[in-house]
């Protein structure tokens, strides 16, 4: 039978008996979790695993945004507390909280392999921060009139670009906290942004349903892709720039599906992923070297995570993170690991098995 996640209309306790941990303690326990397993033979199984789990001390103490890897041992992630931390994942150790914005978390964008990260909020603001440096924002980029809802840094990194729900990109110069370019289209709350590696190109997704490619040089929309039936909240792009995901939002099943595009010539849809049973609100490419075939994996407010065969849209596997509450973030640690935020129970470390085909298992939470 599958397990079902039905979402609670009553506010979730602002502390939980997950929070009370002291800080820097460890906690192992038994955990169980449901899963779905698809066979090659398209036999789907459904599973009880029971293993050991490990509960680190909270990065947060409420509702868990958005989460971002920064390098192979380190995420940031930000919520409603307000508060953006810098979290290894492996040792389960607060490495750094940064204060500064005054309302919660919307985004976390990060500069790879350096300890530098922007973080985007309800106060209308961004703020890039440095880990090797003090915990005062390095920069504020302020110009948005509602919150920020997209956050995409360019390849070189001399560029931030940045959308709101005032239906407006804004292109700041990274170094001197300039804004460079303005756009505004008429209805276009901005849910998300993406810049396209080793191009001038980002992508954006919106409450009106489309999905937008702007050229940063001008930064003037070169091709909108087919309006879907619901708000699209959330894209990625393939490492090689070739293909892009988006995420639909919707109820019962209804809308909820993952869309692959082609970024190249042609910019045609070329696969749905449908399964979930409410708005997915994260997706990501899992790294190549994971399985023979190209696979990506998204997360929802039905308390799932999803893996799929990018190629045929195949579910290959499920888990059910029971009692998280909606899934609001999913990321790529490294090879083999996920991290996935949540509304009720902060971070999710996930481990694909290998050898057990691609089956996804909740290993940690902090």
């Amino acid at each position: 039978m599958l397990l079902r996640c039905h979402l609670k209309r009553a506010l979730p306790q602002k502390v939980s008996c997950r929070f009370c941990a002291v800080m820097g303690k460890l906690q192992s326990k038994l955990k169980h979790s449901t899963y779905k397993y698809s066979r090659p033979d398209g036999f789907r199984d459904e599973r009880i695993q029971t293993k050991a789990f490990q509960e680190y001390s909270p990065a947060h103490v409420d509702t868990v945004s958005v989460v971002a890897a920064l390098n192979s041992d380190l995420c940031v992630s930000g919520g409603k507390d307000k508060t953006v931390v810098a979290y290894n994942w492996r040792t389960g150790n607060v490495v750094k909280r940064l204060k500064g914005h005054e309302r919660e978390i919307t985004k976390i964008a990060c500069i790879h392999k350096s300890g530098q990260f922007f973080s985007a909020s309800r106060d209308k603001t961004v703020m890039m921060w440095d880990l090797q440096g003090s915990s005062q924002p390095r920069q504020q980029f302020s110009g948005h009139t509602m919150v920020v809802t997209g956050l995409a840094v360019s390849p070189d990194t001399s560029q931030l670009c940045t959308g709101s729900r005032d239906n407006t990109l804004l292109l700041w110069d990274v170094g001197t906290g300039q804004c460079a370019e303005r756009a505004s289209v008429s209805r276009n709350l901005v849910t998300h942004l993406c810049w396209v590696p080793r191009e001038p190109y980002i992508l954006q997704t919106s409450e009106d349903k489309t999905i937008r490619l702007w050229d940063s040089r001008g930064l003037q929309v070169t091709h909108i892709f087919p309006a879907k039936q619901h708000i699209q909240t959330y894209c990625e792009v393939s490492e090689d720039g070739h293909k892009c995901i988006s995420c639909s939002s919707g109820f019962g099943g209804e809308g909820c599906e993952a869309t692959l595009w082609d970024l190249r010539q042609t910019r045609n849809r070329i696969c749905e992923y449908e399964g979930h049973f409410q708005t997915v609100a994260s997706c990501v490419f899992l790294p190549r070297a994971l399985a023979l075939m190209p696979v990506i994996a998204t997360s929802s407010h039905d308390c799932k995570v999803k893996i799929w065969n990018q190629d045929s849209g195949a579910c290959l596997f499920t888990l059910s993170l029971d009692g998280s509450g909606p899934l609001t973030s999913l990321a790529v640690a490294d090879t083999v690991s996920l991290l996935c935020a949540s509304f009720s129970r902060g971070i999710r470390l996930l481990r694909v098995d290998r050898s057990r085909g691609l089956e996804l298992q909740e290993v940690a939470g902090f």
